[in-house]
């Protein structure tokens, strides 16, 4: 089988997949921005969408690693033209997941107030942050099956269709966002923070049903489960296995990063909701390029295709480079007018510009962490990935964060500590793999 690696269409599955990947962060972004600009306690608003939105990507990367697992067995399966062996594992994913968010809910809502209060949270902002999670948990579920189809579809080779379901979601999150927080006059009374949650439980509710439309209509994927189990889910679990452990690790380094964000004040927290938001754009936008190495080196790895599969690295390296540098030169650019867009409160702003350099600094080394990490799934080597994490988040960051803060850098030590954290599992992770696979293109 003939793979095409060419850099057109390397964009055409990278491009798509960028644009869908941006939804989830823009969920967030839209939260932080419309909340942060109602003139009534806005810094206790903006730390509350942060740190809410902080335990709910935690919860999303931790059950979403479905979609890589899911696409990485479809890809490699398409690449070996045994694509119909695999055909009814994607609905057995997706009952076991979204079983599994129930009970996430669940265990979960009771106990709202005690999970923030972990996170330094108190006063107006536990209050807040309670108000917004007892309504956006019930997102979760709709969510969760949304990232599972989307891993079909990437398997599949197929980013247009994400795409088309991300951007809708985007679109309806933003209106509703606006119409329920500030209200329509004389129609609905301003929500607020209630008002956010809200409209992003709506939007993906309609991302979900857009999800199960276009994966029945447009592909022979079944969504009916059928037993017995397809052979491949015992892979598939220890898949997920390995990086649901690899995100706890992940979310251990936000859950510090965000503590002491909270712990320094309300404006730090503030400011550190915008950079890290920010952050997770940037990491999105790059996962563009991170999701076209999932899909094409899982199939070239099914085709045993070993030579092309170092040409595709080396092309994404210099596309994910090349698109941070662009994003980093945007944000210098718009360096200030990008911070009032989320508020107008001068203390804020200032913790914010002091810190947003280092995430713009970042980007270039985020995009070969990131590329690598969705080439490694595309293989289904999630072992190395956890292993990798846990070292760098553990022996790295977390020492590198209580050193820096006993020196009182406070927001610089968090992203200073977050930067080396991108190096430490960026850099191994390239070694890794020129050491796997050029080897084996001697062989060839």
């Amino acid at each position: 089988m003939n793979i095409d690696i060419s850099s057109k269409h390397i964009n055409r599955l990278a491009i798509p997949a960028l644009i869908s990947g941006i939804s989830e962060p823009i969920l967030s972004l839209t939260d932080a921005a419309i909340i942060g600009n109602i003139p009534i306690n806005t810094a206790e608003s903006i730390a509350a969408v942060g740190i809410v939105g902080t335990f709910l990507s935690m919860l999303i990367w931790i059950f979403g690693q479905t979609r890589s697992a899911i696409s990485s067995i479809i890809s490699q399966y398409l690449g070996a033209n045994k694509i119909n062996e695999v055909k009814n594992l994607p609905a057995q994913a997706i009952l076991i997941i979204t079983s599994l968010s129930l009970l996430i809910i669940v265990g979960t809502y009771p106990f709202t107030n005690s999970i923030f209060k972990l996170y330094n949270a108190s006063g107006l902002i536990l209050e807040y942050c309670s108000e917004y999670y007892k309504i956006r948990v019930f997102g979760f579920p709709f969510t969760l099956f949304t990232i599972a189809v989307f891993g079909t579809f990437r398997g599949l080779q197929n980013t247009f269709h994400p795409m088309i379901i991300a951007v809708v979601g985007a679109l309806t999150n933003i209106v509703l966002d606006i119409v329920l927080v500030y209200g329509v006059e004389g129609f609905i009374a301003p929500m607020h923070i209630k008002g956010a949650a809200y409209a992003s439980v709506v939007a993906q509710l309609l991302m979900a049903l857009l999800s199960a439309y276009f994966i029945l209509k447009k592909t022979d994927v079944p969504l009916m489960v059928k037993l017995p189990f397809n052979k491949e889910i015992k892979n598939f679990s220890l898949m997920v296995l390995n990086l649901f452990v690899r995100t706890l690790a992940l979310n251990i380094t936000l859950y510090f990063a965000t503590r002491f964000a909270t712990a320094y004040g309300k404006n730090y927290i503030a400011a550190y909701t915008i950079a890290i938001n920010l952050w997770f754009f940037g990491a999105f936008v790059i996962d563009g390029y991170a999701s076209a190495g999932n899909i094409l080196s899982g199939k070239l790895f099914g085709a045993k295709q070993y030579s092309d599969l170092i040409k595709l690295s080396n092309t994404l390296i210099k596309y994910g480079i090349g698109l941070g540098i662009v994003l980093a030169i945007l944000g210098g650019i718009l360096y200030y007018p990008i911070g009032r867009l989320f508020t107008q409160e001068t203390a804020v702003l200032d913790e914010f510009y002091s810190v947003f350099w280092i995430v713009l600094a970042m980007q270039p080394l985020c995009a070969l962490a990131f590329i690598f990490d969705g080439v490694f799934k595309g293989l289904g080597k999630m072992k190395i990935l956890r292993n990798l994490l846990l070292a760098s988040t553990f022996l790295v960051f977390v020492p590198t964060l209580f050193l820096l803060d006993n020196y009182n850098l406070k927001l610089h030590a968090v992203f200073i500590a977050l930067t080396i954290w991108i190096i430490a599992r960026g850099i191994p992770l390239i070694i890794k793999f020129r050491k796997l696979f050029l080897p084996l293109t001697q062989k060839q």
